[in-house]
């Protein structure tokens, strides 16, 4: 099913990400994940891509794996080290296998050496899916403003570019504070953009997470969060509640202040999402 059907339906959603093995002989155990998070009936679920494009194979083993469960697949797809054959290749490896929703992605930048040239951003990438096969395509948004666009007013202009390309929906980096996603919605609804969005949340149960979501994503942290994880940082089961406890309580004020489409990242723990899950079983259903 297109994803954009399934948002289009104006239900609450919740949906999923896991992420493939770095090494083949980690499949097995990926799949399994996959497989119990499926098992929990979420509305879709996406599939990240390796670092540098490195394994799209894993990529599209674990899609067919969620399909497979009876759930709704998007494949991840990034750009920024890729030639237009190889994405092609990839393209055509999706469509032979039945995938029909795409996350384009620009990636990140290679740390050492200079990036291909063939795609440089995001919207590159989504003009050439769109010349590819009948996909339903997705884009990140970054609720904080992506750390290289400069500032929010650069930000909003280059995610424009990137609807206007031809995306279905917008799936949002994670954030701990929903009154910057309520703010970053309505920066975008007056830029012009009104393609559905999920709204991205990442249960953090070890303390060590929090520098990095920091760095990846260039989330603010709270002060209410930033004190949890002070207090529970060298008890990891008081942590691993506390980050459930907080993620569920974002999720009920999103869903009461009319956010109807969650994407949680799962970070591929099966019993964190059921816990959220069992959490929000009045208030999302599931199946």
């Amino acid at each position: 099913m297109r994803i954009s059907t399934i948002l289009a339906s104006g239900d609450v959603q919740l949906s999923c990400e896991v992420f493939p093995p770095k090494k083949f002989d980690g499949i097995a155990q990926a799949t399994q994940v996959t497989r119990e998070i499926a098992a929990l009936k979420p509305a879709f679920m996406s599939v990240t891509y390796g670092a540098a494009g490195s394994t799209p194979g894993h990529t599209l083993a674990l899609a067919k794996a969620v399909a497979d469960s009876g759930v709704t697949p998007l494949c991840h797809l990034t750009c920024v080290q890729s030639t237009r054959e190889h994405v092609q290749h990839v393209l055509a490896d999706m469509k032979a296998a039945g995938m029909e929703n795409v996350l384009a992605l620009r990636g990140d930048l290679p740390k050492e050496g200079q990036p291909c040239t063939d795609f440089a951003y995001a919207a590159e990438l989504i003009d050439f899916i769109h010349t590819q096969g009948d996909f339903c395509v997705g884009a990140a948004c970054y609720p904080e403003g992506h750390p290289e666009s400069g500032s929010r007013l650069k930000d909003i202009e280059y995610l424009k570019r990137k609807v206007d390309a031809g995306v279905d929906f917008l799936t949002t980096q994670m954030f701990f504070d929903n009154a910057i996603l309520y703010n970053f919605l309505y920066r975008a609804l007056r830029a012009g953009i009104d393609v559905p969005v999920c709204a991205g949340i990442m249960p953090i149960c070890n303390a060590r997470q929090v520098a990095s979501a920091v760095r990846l994503s260039g989330s603010i942290m709270p002060p209410r969060f930033a004190a949890i994880a002070d207090r529970f940082a060298h008890d990891e089961a008081a942590m691993t509640q506390a980050g459930i406890a907080f993620a569920t309580e974002q999720i009920i004020d999103l869903v009461a202040n009319g956010i109807t489409n969650i994407h949680l990242y799962t970070m591929n723990k099966p019993w964190v999402t059921e816990a959220i899950v069992r959490n929000l079983s009045n208030i999302i259903k599931l199946g």
